[in-house]
Parts: C-alpha cells; structure tokens; sequence
C-alpha cells in the first residue's frame, strides 16, 4: 500500500534525475544521516590520530603499575582516560592510532577486491559465451566458501604475516562478489536500446563496452563497494585476532587489540571492549549508508 509520503515523493521527483532523486532521498533520510555521521567522525579520528593521541601508543608508560602475579593492569587517570593495556601503553592512544590501521586496511582491501571483480565482471558482462562461462565458474567455486574461511585459508599460506597479506586475503575474498554483481549488470545492458542502437551505427565492441554498458554498470557497484568496506573492517579484524596480522603489536589495529585481550578478557574485559565497540560502531556506520544508498537508487521507489 502506498502511503502518503511516498506519493509525495513520487510527485516531486517526476521530471528529476535518478541522482538528484537519489540525494533527495538521502537527505531526509535519518538512517542515512547517522550512518554517515560515524563514517565521518570515524575518518576525521583516522586523519588526525597522531594529533589527538596524548601518548605514543608503544611506549609502555605505565608499566610499573602492571603486576602480572595480581593480574594488575593500570586503571584511568589523569592522562591516561581509559588507563593502559597489560603491558603498561595508553589504551586511548592505541584505539586512535589503531582506527588509522583499520581504516586502511579496509579501504585498500575494497579497492583491490573492486579493481580484480571490474577487470572479471567486465570479461564476462561484455563477452558472453566461454568467456562468461571460465569466469563465472572460477567465481562460484569461490563463493561456495565461506568469505571468512576462504581470507583465513589465504592469510595462512603466507609465510610471514604482515598488513599487507590482510589486505591481500580480505581483498581476493571481495573480488567475486563485484564481479558477479558486475557482470550481471553487464549483461543486462548487452540488450539495451542504446547498446543495440551503438552496435547498429558500426561502433566498435571497445567503444560500446567502455563508453556505454560500463558507465551505466557501475551504479550499483558502488553501492555494494559501500557495504563490503563494512565487511572488509570485520573480516580484517577477524584475521587480526586470530593471529593472522602484523606481528608488530606497536602499531595498533583494533583486530590486533582485541586479540592480544582475549587471554585476560574475564578479569579485564575493557581491553576487548572498547577495539570490539569500535569495529562495531563503525561497521555499522558503512552498512547504513549502503543500505541508504541501495534504497535512493532503487528505480522502483520513485514509481
């Protein structure tokens, strides 16, 4: 049933562009809003960590205040708001610098995986037959894993563990979901009017591909980079904490601190609180705006 708010909208959207349609939408959109409000604090924090860190995060300052026969770790005081971790370094300092790491590791694993699922969508969408078929059964042997053992199997088979090797793992897991996604879209803008009428005046398949089908593609791809960065953050703190990250604990990441926590969770469970409310709050910032986003851009919601 069509209420009234949605007729108004309808009404007011008649003759205007999908985008600015879209913006429209986004706008009085309150899940939108907060949504991007954490993904914006969330990266205001990342860009100026070192600035708004009090301490450097692999000093162990308070380490004469940890008693490991008690089980002592430091409490908050002046300088130090949420105190310290087991061996004596400013947990607020370390969550600061640790969503710089997080940050980065999210954005360029979703960049790579978007750039691997282009370069096999676009092979697929705009060549069809054994082509699609080659491409589209290496894609479905890889979803048929889970995308958390898949980047857990990945990150093992290398022998060092660094950032980069998250990267790379939470990367290859993304790279078939664009480009399943991508390649559907293809395909359906292979039968399109403005495709057959490119195809009709001579235009060379290159051209038709590049400056008609993708363009129009990549629409919702987007959309979803939005969601899987959310994925990205989890899965990336999830290869963290098993052990799977930089060996080097004095750069911080929120995956990394959760799992150097896990041995002292019961009698000191802020020091996986606060990385694990992080990675949630976050988290749900990108699913917000890509669930807001999916939702604007949805043809049928102007009808």
């Amino acid at each position: 049933m069509v209420t009234k708010t949605q007729r108004i909208d309808a009404l007011s959207d008649s003759g205007v562009s999908l985008t600015a349609s879209a913006w429209r939408r986004l706008k009085r959109s309150p899940v939108f809003l907060v949504g991007a409000s954490i993904i914006g604090l969330f990266v205001l924090v990342a860009v100026t960590a070192p600035l708004l860190a009090p301490h450097d995060p692999a000093l162990r300052l308070l380490e004469d205040q940890v008693s490991r026969a008690d089980n002592v770790i430091p409490p908050p005081q002046d300088g130090y708001p949420l105190g310290g971790d087991q061996y004596g370094r400013d947990l607020f300092s370390r969550l600061l610098l640790g969503s710089q790491q997080t940050l980065l590791v999210a954005v360029l694993a979703t960049v790579i995986g978007l750039g691997g699922g282009l370069l096999l969508g676009i092979l697929a969408g705009a060549f069809g037959g054994w082509v699609d078929s080659v491409v589209m059964r290496a894609v479905d042997v890889m979803l048929s894993v889970p995308s958390l053992l898949l980047a857990v199997s990945i990150g093992a088979l290398f022998a060092s563990q660094t950032q980069f090797t998250v990267i790379l793992a939470v990367a290859i897991v993304q790279v078939p979901i664009f480009a399943r996604l991508l390649r559907g879209t293809m395909l359906a803008q292979r039968s399109s009017d403005h495709v057959l009428a490119a195809r009709a005046l001579g235009i060379k398949e290159g051209a038709i591909v590049f400056r008609h089908m993708l363009p129009n593609a990549l629409g919702p791809v987007i959309v979803q980079s939005t969601l899987v960065l959310a994925v990205a953050i989890i899965d990336a703190a999830a290869l963290s904490f098993l052990g799977l990250g930089a060996a080097d604990d004095s750069i911080p990441e929120w995956g990394q601190m959760l799992g150097g926590a896990q041995n002292i969770i019961d009698s000191h469970p802020q020091l996986a609180f606060w990385p694990a409310g992080c990675i949630i709050v976050v988290a749900l910032g990108f699913t917000l705006v890509g669930e807001s986003l999916r939702d604007a851009l949805d043809p049928k919601r102007r009808r």
